[in-house]
């Protein structure tokens, strides 16, 4: 039902508010009003995104002002605006809006620290888009909701019209822009929800290093003891499914913040890959997806509404919304203590990393402005050898300072309070052959139980790193990458190749990096 609340402060005349509305109100509006709508035989709301089903990183703009410019490190990623085009476009958003018969409005929080977390409203065209953010934002109580009082960031999402491709610096009819000091964004041409979730993580990433906090794209969980683990890691790593663990309490799956007093996670959902999503691979996930969650892009049978999360003809990236208490073992407030262990995961097709190795704080702060993962050949078109990608802090599209400035941060936390950091390698050995689940997951259980506290480590000359020689539950052949390689000499060409990528990787951060940093790199011998 439509509250008094109104919009006129922003210069919205709309009169219909849907504000913080029952999940069955918004399934409603959306089955009835929204093209390619449904529900699914469990009962989750299925939507199409349109002609954006990803996100526009190319469209994303930064406005340029005096009191924020020297923070940013501005280039590809992050991209400059002058204030009076992103008026142009906030014009643009609000005439859009004002022609709709009714909005949706979330107010709720960003952060579940009540020292750190921020007020936002997302003001929105679609039921779809509402759902979304009230999944992934934490929802105020009704009290909370009665003091909201004005929001500290506001998107305006005019996702269903475009941006005009004429209006200077425009590059699409797609447009994300962030204005720091009027504290808005404003979305045109895509209607992809994935824009808003990481429009506020963007936000965070900017404000919370102002306060001596480190904003990580990662997935927490803790165990019994309290012991908390941080696993940064790239698409296809595994980050969502190795952190959603039985025996361990979820702390998040994708944005946390690492305060002077522990980590909270920024959200109060997770939004998790559905392709090829199985009961047996992924119970949590699979088990989460019910009443209340979107399914993205999903392709599903006509009559019994079933998905196949195997057809990937609208998009691969299908995606799962879902607020963060539909999974069974969840820690509530997602709120806990400082990391005993940080674990950096990638995919490495080359088959040379190590399926799990032990860093120095430096070490860590190497890999984690590298951000390696890498594609096998054949996963896309036209594509013969494995192709690396790099990701500064495994998150560089949301990133808005230079990259040193996080990896200090997490250094400084590291060795403050003396935690552990581990590379694992989810991706292929020299055999050819990808790392089994159940051995990765015999790998991360180690880490937390202390297993590899009393074992014999070898050096690996090149990068440095030590390597342990056994971990329960997992062959020890496969523990050092140049048993699985027949050929010893392919493997050493393999692998100054893989050095290569890193070393010419981080030239555009070398300037900016402190020295024992850069020192802690790999080298070919």
């Amino acid at each position: 039902m439509a509250t008094k609340f109104d919009l006129h402060q922003y210069g919205i005349e709309t009169e219909k508010i849907y504000r913080n509305s029952s999940v069955p109100v918004l399934y409603e509006l959306g089955l009835r009003l929204e093209k390619g709508t449904a529900i699914s035989d469990v009962g989750a709301l299925m939507t199409f995104s349109g002609e954006k089903t990803g996100r526009s990183p190319k469209d994303k703009r930064i406005v340029r002002h005096p009191d924020s410019e020297k923070n940013i490190d501005w280039g590809d990623i992050n991209m400059g605006l002058d204030e009076h085009t992103f008026m142009v476009n906030h014009e643009r958003a609000l005439d859009y809006l004002n022609t709709r018969e009714h909005l949706f409005v979330v107010d709720a929080y960003a952060g579940w620290d009540p020292n750190y977390r921020i007020k936002t409203r997302i003001v929105c065209t679609r039921a779809y888009h509402a759902l979304f953010m009230q999944n992934m934002l934490i929802m105020p109580t009704e009290e909370e909701l009665a003091n909201f009082g004005e929001p500290d960031y506001v998107i305006f999402n005019a996702g269903q019209f475009p941006a005009n491709r004429y209006t200077s610096e425009m590059t699409s009819k797609t447009s994300v822009d962030l204005n720091l000091e009027r504290k808005e964004i404003v979305i045109l041409g895509s209607e992809y929800a994935g824009e808003m979730k990481k429009g506020i993580f963007s936000v965070m990433n900017y404000l919370m290093p102002l306060q001596d906090v480190l904003p990580m794209h990662c997935s927490a969980n803790v165990g019994e003891e309290g012991d908390v683990s941080i696993l940064f890691g790239l698409s296809g790593t595994g980050k969502t499914t190795l952190s959603a663990d039985p025996k361990r309490k979820l702390i998040g799956d994708d944005e946390h913040c690492w305060t002077n007093e522990g980590t909270f996670n920024i959200e109060g959902g997770c939004y998790a890959k559905a392709i090829d999503l199985t009961p047996e691979n992924e119970p949590d996930i699979y088990n989460a997806i019910r009443f209340g969650t979107v399914l993205e892009n999903v392709v599903y049978d006509k009559n019994s509404r079933k998905v196949d999360y195997t057809d990937i003809s609208i998009t691969e990236n299908t995606r799962a919304s879902y607020p963060i208490n539909f999974i069974d073992n969840v820690q509530i407030p997602c709120v806990a203590g400082h990391p005993t262990n940080v674990i950096f995961l990638t995919c490495d097709a080359f088959g040379v990393l190590p399926p799990v190795s032990k860093l120095t704080p430096e070490q860590a702060s190497y890999h984690f402005i590298s951000g390696y993962t890498a594609k096998m050949a054949g996963t896309e078109m036209g594509i013969t050898e494995p192709t690396p990608n790099f990701s500064a802090c495994f998150g560089a599209a949301f990133m808005m300072w230079h990259p040193n400035k996080y990896a200090e941060l997490l250094a400084q936390k590291i060795k403050g309070h003396k935690v552990n950091a581990w590379l694992v390698n989810t991706g292929w050995n020299g055999s050819g052959s990808r790392m089994k689940l159940k051995h990765t997951r015999a790998m991360i259980d180690a880490i937390h139980h202390g297993s590899f506290d009393n074992v014999t480590y070898v050096k690996d000359e090149e990068f440095g790193f030590q390597i342990p020689t056994e971990c329960p539950g997992v062959p020890s052949e496969v523990l050092v990458p140049i048993n699985t390689w027949d050929d010893k000499e392919k493997y050493a060409a393999t692998k100054n190749k893989l050095i290569s990528l890193f070393a010419e990787n981080f030239k555009q951060f070398q300037d900016g990096v402190n020295p024992e940093i850069l020192a802690a790199g790999p080298k070919a011998l």
